[in-house]
């Protein structure tokens, strides 16, 4: 089941454990239940501190882990391997007592959460974005005897899967209910049962005391503005809604010079140690709701509380461009997908289609093609956009069919879930229906720049922040990096660049302005 290596690894991981665990699994003769049953004898056998024994419980099959002689609070209904093998790694450290990372006054408002909470966690073992809620949910059920937690590999439990018609993951249930869909971070999901919590945090972030350079955004751009900020001994701040940014939704990386091969969100991870390594005040679960100036240059957040600052640096980056068609909104998580990593498995067997032609919608098409029954790319120009090597690869394979010069009209469901779609014919003028399951959607990035509207921050009519070779922008101390500013190439490497860049125009600029 493990590998030479993964044992290996696992075991000096397991050396963290302090206090007794025990493991329950719940199987029966099936090749899956026989496979978590090896997986669970061999971490077993490698600590003297895990026990394990065979269980009945309702999901079949499943295993949970707790402290010796406590009742199980986190379950794995599934094999958690892939993406959730770190999942089950960190549950079986905590569950033997090694500490969280997360922050001592996060984990004491976990422990005074009153209630009954009951979790569930849908996922497939290929979703990037899956472990960040899996592992979250199941350091709360750690904490808190109030709270379980079980993660659900809707791969193996597709009656429960249709049932509750769960077509993207992560897909969270509490105590019944639809409770959050996509990636949450622990304080956001904190935040969601702790209402009182948001007022908290607003009042202590308006009485920080203002920063010599403020960095609005946690991904590539941000991150290397942070670190080449505070290099130069200046009072920093980040604040951002997730650290990592949209390359948390990046699955594999190839062209970051220098690592052959990396994963989105590995590398948002070195990304955080590398600018906590500087000491730098790092804000999460925040948004900035626009910028202005006063004594100082302020940012509001949406949560009511303002940040003050002598520099602010703008690398809030982008997201992926919807259709802006009739039935996209309705659809969407119940067949109208953007990430086909993580909710591709959900359409095994199954026709789809994915709109767009550029790198990241063949490389999207290549993906599904080997889970679906079939996939139609609908380009809206009359040539793809995509690297030759990619065209080459979707050419070859015979389950994927390409249309040019099509532009997609709207999105049809029943009701419930994406039956087809409707799409132009921009040469003949033809009205066509597709029927698919799903709709992939990879049509390009839209900056992250909404609340700059009517700031002095000057804009594109693509809504990019206007930038100088410094990474100025036309408000005086405010600079801009990444790809939500006029930058030519949104790439993650650049971005870095972009943000050293303006983090030492921002120094720059401090020192000028004497300050």
């Amino acid at each position: 089941m493990l590998d030479a290596n993964l044992k290996k690894q696992l075991d000096t991981y397991l050396q963290n454990i302090v206090s007794p665990i025990e493991l329950s699994v719940s199987g029966d003769n099936s090749p899956k239940s026989k496979e978590l049953l090896e997986l669970a004898t061999e971490i077993s056998g490698l600590s003297g501190n895990i026990s394990l024994r065979e269980a009945a419980a309702g999901r079949t099959p499943s295993m949970s882990v707790a402290p010796a002689g406590q009742a199980p609070r986190v379950s794995f209904a599934g094999i958690p391997m892939g993406h959730e093998f770190t999942s089950l790694v960190l549950a079986l450290l905590q569950a033997g007592g090694h500490p969280s990372k997360a922050s001592p006054e996060l984990q004491e408002q976990i422990r005074n959460l009153e209630g009954q909470f009951h979790f569930e966690t849908y996922i497939s073992l290929s979703c990037q974005n899956c472990p960040d809620v899996v592992q979250a949910l199941n350091l709360m059920a750690t904490l808190n005897p109030n709270i379980s937690h079980v993660m659900i590999d809707g791969a193996l439990f597709q009656e429960e899967v249709n049932q509750r018609q769960v077509m993207a993951v992560p897909a969270v249930y509490l105590n019944g209910e639809h409770f959050g869909q996509g990636r949450m971070s622990l304080e956001e999901i904190v935040g969601k049962l702790d209402t009182g919590a948001a007022a908290r945090k607003a009042a202590a972030l308006d009485d920080k005391a203002p920063y010599d350079v403020l960095i609005v955004g946690g991904g590539p751009a941000g991150a290397a503005a942070a670190i080449y900020a505070a290099r130069k001994g200046i009072r920093t701040g980040l604040v951002a809604e997730r650290f990592g940014g949209q390359v948390m939704d990046t699955v594999g990386i190839e062209n970051f010079i220098s690592v052959p091969y990396t994963e989105g969100p590995k590398l948002a991870a070195s990304l955080e140690q590398h600018v906590k390594e500087y000491g730098v005040d790092i804000i999460t679960d925040q948004r900035a709701a626009g910028i202005r100036r006063g004594e100082l240059i302020e940012v509001p957040l949406a949560s009511g509380a303002a940040l003050k600052s002598k520099a602010v640096i703008l690398a809030t980056g982008a997201r992926w461009r919807e259709l802006k068609v009739p039935g996209e909104a309705e659809y969407r998580t119940k067949g109208v997908a953007y990430c086909p990593h993580c909710d591709g498995p959900f359409f095994k067997g199954k026709r789809v289609a994915v709109v767009g032609g550029g790198n990241s919608g063949i490389e999207a098409a290549i993906d599904l093609a080997g889970i679906v029954e079939h996939v139609t790319v609908l380009e809206f120009a009359d040539s793809l956009r995509a690297d030759e090597v990619l065209q080459r690869k979707a050419n070859s394979m015979g389950n994927i069919d390409i249309i040019m010069s099509a532009q997609t009209t709207e999105v049809l469901g029943d009701g419930s879930k994406v039956v087809g779609m409707q799409y132009t014919d921009r040469v003949s003028g033809e009205s066509k229906r597709l029927e698919v399951a799903g709709i992939f959607v990879q049509i390009g990035l839209v900056p992250n720049t909404e609340f700059l509207q009517g700031s002095e921050v000057e804009l594109t009519r693509f809504g990019e922040v206007v930038i100088d070779n410094r990474g100025a922008t036309s408000m005086a101390g405010v600079f801009a990096a990444g790809d939500a500013t006029t930058v030519p190439y949104k790439q993650i490497i650049i971005s870095m660049g972009a943000g050293a860049t303006a983090a030492l125009g921002a120094f720059d600029h401090l020192i000028r302005a004497g300050s």
